[in-house]
């Protein structure tokens, strides 16, 4: 059984099971699980202070991601506003052994101020590629990445995989981290793993993004019934006190 660590957001759940459920429908013998901020605390696993920078409750927990594999095998970590659109078991058949984590070198510079609905975007190297990654965990170097570093080191470190020399970070085709909105067919490719990296249709202002109606498509699938924007914002709570994370 293959495992995919997704990262959560605790009021944005309808968008993690979006994911979840994209992925699991597609795809034969792979099982996703929730990376939870709160839980985490809750073990005494995770307790460095709340990042004032961070959109999600997972930027920094996402790197526990070998831990919770017991740094063993390889494994997929990604966002939670992810949508597959095709079996990610060829995703995992890509894993290479003389890599300690696979992912899409995007030089990916937003130009706007604010993403999803309203929180800061930050700028950074190697933006993005920490939010779909084949992680080795079985690769020594990342036996480095036990709990205590996590909960020391800072965000730059662990975003740009400092831990890692640079001949040690493989790379994926940029189909497993579609962009939205950033790449554009065909000139780019075919997506098969749509990252709504932005903000999706979930949000009030991003109802006409690119891909929409695949993700409306998806819920639907997932819910039963058809999408109605007020049903999704009912699911989604803007509630920006209860943003503590990461």
């Amino acid at each position: 059984m293959r495992k995919v660590f997704v990262g959560y957001t605790s009021y944005q759940d309808v968008v993690y099971q979006v994911a979840k459920h994209s992925i699991e429908r597609q795809s034969k013998d792979v099982v996703c699980y929730p990376i939870i901020q709160q839980s985490l605390r809750d073990l005494g696993v995770y307790t460095r202070a709340a990042d004032k920078m961070g959109a999600t409750e997972f930027s920094i927990t996402r790197f526990l991601t070998p831990y919770l594999a017991g740094y063993r095998g390889w494994v997929l970590f990604c966002d939670n506003d992810v949508l597959a659109l095709t079996d990610v078991n060829e995703l995992f058949d890509l894993a290479d052994d003389k890599y300690a984590v696979m992912c899409v070198k995007h030089n990916h510079v937003p130009t706007d101020k604010y993403k999803l609905d309203g929180q800061i975007q930050t700028i950074y190297p190697r933006k993005n590629w920490s939010s779909v990654v084949l992680w080795n965990c079985n690769h020594p170097k990342n036996k480095l990445i036990t709990p205590e570093l996590v909960n020391e080191v800072s965000p730059r470190f662990l975003h740009r995989f400092m831990w890692l020399e640079d001949s040690e970070i493989g790379e994926i085709p940029l189909s497993w981290n579609w962009l939205v909105d950033w790449y554009k067919e065909p000139q780019d490719g075919k997506p098969k793993f749509l990252h709504f990296t932005d903000g999706g249709p979930y949000f009030r202002n991003y109802q006409e993004v690119d891909y929409h109606e695949l993700w409306r498509n998806e819920y639907a699938h997932y819910a039963g019934r058809d999408f109605t924007l007020d049903d999704i914002i009912d699911n989604v709570v803007f509630d920006k006190k209860s943003i503590n994370a990461d």
